[in-house]
C-alpha cells in the first residue's frame, strides 16, 4: 500500500524553550506561520519474510545515522509483529537545516503516513511520537504541534500535541517571502551562551502578541527579537534593511536558520522581486500561508 502525507514548512518568528525530562511535557513557546510549501512523506508497505526500515531523502537512501528521529519514528509504530519492508521517501521542499521545519515535517510526516497504513494509532497519537523523537534527538522543540494546526499560529502552552496549547490568529490576504541563505544548528544554539536572551526577549515577544495578536503586531515583535537576541546580524541584516525599504511591515529573520522571511500584499511583489534582483539572490519563494491540518491518506498517483 503507498500512503502520503503533506506537512506543511513552519517558519518560526520568535520563541523561548521550555525543557523537561518528559520529551512530551518539552517544548517551545512563541509564534510562527505555516506553509503551502513543506515535506511530502510517501510511506510504502510490503509484507514479505523479513522486516525492514529504509529512509530515503530527496530520492537517496539514508543510513540510519543521518535519520535518527525518522527511523525511532518508525520503529515505535510498525507493529512489532509486522513482517515485509517499509520505504519512507521524503521529499522537502526547502534545504535542510534552514529553519523550515523539515526535520519536524519528516517526523510528522512518517508519523501520520505510518499510523495511516497501519491504523494503529490516532492523528494525536501519532503526532506525539514524532514530537517524542524530535526533542530526544535535538530536532526541535515546537515545530510538529505547530505544524500540526496550520496557519498563522502562537504557541502558548509547551508540550506535545494533545498536551501544548495552540491558538491561531486570523491573518487576511498575506502571502510570505523566504529566503534561505545558509544553515544554523538548533541544537548548538539551543545549548549556548545567547539561550537567556532567547528566554527574556521571547517570553517578552509572546506577552505583546497575546496582548495585539495580529499578523502585523508578530512581524514587528520577530524583528525585535532578531535583533534583541543578536542572532540576525551581518549579511541576514542587511539583506532585511533593504527589503524594508519596500515592505510595509518589517522583514525577519528564521528561528532558526539563516534565512529571511517577510508578509507581503499582493502589490508589493513586484518591488520586492526588484530588490532580490538587485541583490542577485537566487533562491527565494514566495508562499501561501497554510491554513489547515496536514493531510494524510491512501495515494492513488
Amino acid at each position: 500500500m503507498l500512503v502520503k502525507a503533506f506537512i506543511p514548512a513552519h517558519i518560526t518568528a520568535f520563541f523561548f524553550p521550555r525543557f523537561h525530562d518528559d520529551p512530551l511535557k518539552a517544548g517551545s513557546l512563541g509564534a510562527g506561520i505555516n506553509l503551502n510549501k513543506g515535506t511530502n512523506v510517501f510511506v510504502v508497505t510490503d509484507e514479505g519474510a523479513g522486516r525492514l526500515v529504509h529512509v530515503i531523502f530527496n530520492g537517496k537512501p539514508v543510513k540510519r545515522s543521518a535519520a535518527k528521529i525518522s527511523y525511532g519514528v518508525a520503529e515505535e509504530i510498525i507493529p512489532p509483529d509486522f513482517r515485509g519492508d517499509v520505504e519512507i521517501w521524503q521529499y522537502f521542499d526547502f534545504p535542510n537545516g534552514h529553519g523550515f521545519g523539515n526535520s519536524a515535517g519528516g517526523a510528522l510526516g512518517t508519523a501520520l503516513a505510518l499510523a495511516y497504513s497501519f491504523k494503529n494509532k490516532t492523528l494525536l497519537q501519532a503526532a506525539r511520537v514524532a514530537h517524542k523523537h524530535e526533542v530526544i534527538h535535538g530536532g526541535g522543540l515546537g515545530d510538529v504541534i505547530a505544524q500540526l494546526h496550520g496557519g498563522l499560529e502562537m504557541r502558548i502552552k509547551a508540550g506535545a500535541p494533545g498536551i501544548g496549547v495552540v491558538d491561531n490568529i486570523f491573518f487576511g490576504d498575506y502571502k510570505v517571502l523566504t529566503v534561505p541563505l545558509g544553515r544554523l544548528s538548533t541544537k548548538e544554539i539551543l545549548r549556548g551562551e545567547i539561550i537567556d536572551k532567547i528566554e527574556v526577549n521571547g517570553e517578552r515577544a509572546l506577552e505583546k502578541l497575546l496582548k495585539n495578536p495580529t499578523p502585523e503586531n508578530m512581524m514587528h515583535l520577530a524583528r525585535e527579537f532578531a535583533e534583541g537576541t543578536g542572532l540576525m546580524e551581518g549579511e541576514l541584516l542587511e539583506i532585511a534593511q533593504e527589503l524594508d525599504k519596500v515592505l510595509r511591515l518589517p522583514s525577519s529573520m528564521v528561528m532558526l536558520g539563516r534565512s529571511i522571511f517577510a508578509l507581503l500584499r499582493e502589490d508589493e511583489i513586484p518591488r520586492v522581486k526588484e530588490v532580490i534582483n538587485d541583490l542577485a539572490i537566487e533562491k527565494y519563494s514566495i508562499c501561501e500561508i497554510y491554513n489547515s491540518r496536514p493531510e494524510v491518506g491512501r495515494w492513488i498517483g
